[in-house]
């Protein structure tokens, strides 16, 4: 009967790879996690800020497809941007829409808590947020939007 050695050896290797540390992270940690979803970015062709805002989130490991269109307009209203929340961008992710420049930490906390909202703000171009690093660094706030409904997320002082 070799399935019962077969068996134990594999809940043992089971066993001890969810007990042992991984560059500090617990095997069961890893277990858990899930790659992220694409995200899908869509600005203006002229925008440097906006490129370097996906180079944030890509290091923060996002895959990230960006469309360059002239005209934002129409991808803020599809995608339910309320005009006092808009910004330089509109990305959609795993259902939720990302406007402006949000950071990574922000986007992977809203996937993970799945909150009842369209979506996370950073209204308007703040120096200091991802992608608007100017040398001067301004206290913002990442909102959430959707329903009529907004109310502080994160804030950066």
């Amino acid at each position: 009967m070799l399935r019962i050695p077969f068996l134990a050896a594999a809940a043992a290797t089971m066993l001890v790879a969810t007990a042992l540390p991984h560059n500090g992270i617990s095997g069961a940690a890893l277990a858990e996690e899930k790659p992220l979803p694409v995200m899908q970015v869509w600005k203006s062709p002229t925008c440097g800020c906006c490129g370097k805002w996906i180079d944030h989130m890509r290091a923060a490991g996002f895959s990230v497809q960006a469309r360059d269109i002239d005209d934002l307009t129409m991808v803020k209203k599809l995608a339910g941007v309320p005009d006092d929340k808009a910004s330089c961008h509109t990305a959609i992710i795993d259902g939720y829409v990302i406007e402006g420049h949000v950071p990574a930490q922000d986007v992977k906390r809203l996937l993970k808590e799945r909150p009842q909202v369209a979506g996370l703000s950073v209204p308007g171009m703040v120096s200091g947020s991802p992608g608007m690093e100017n040398g001067r660094t301004e206290p913002y706030d990442v909102v959430t939007f959707g329903k009529g409904q907004s109310r502080v997320f994160s804030s950066y002082r």
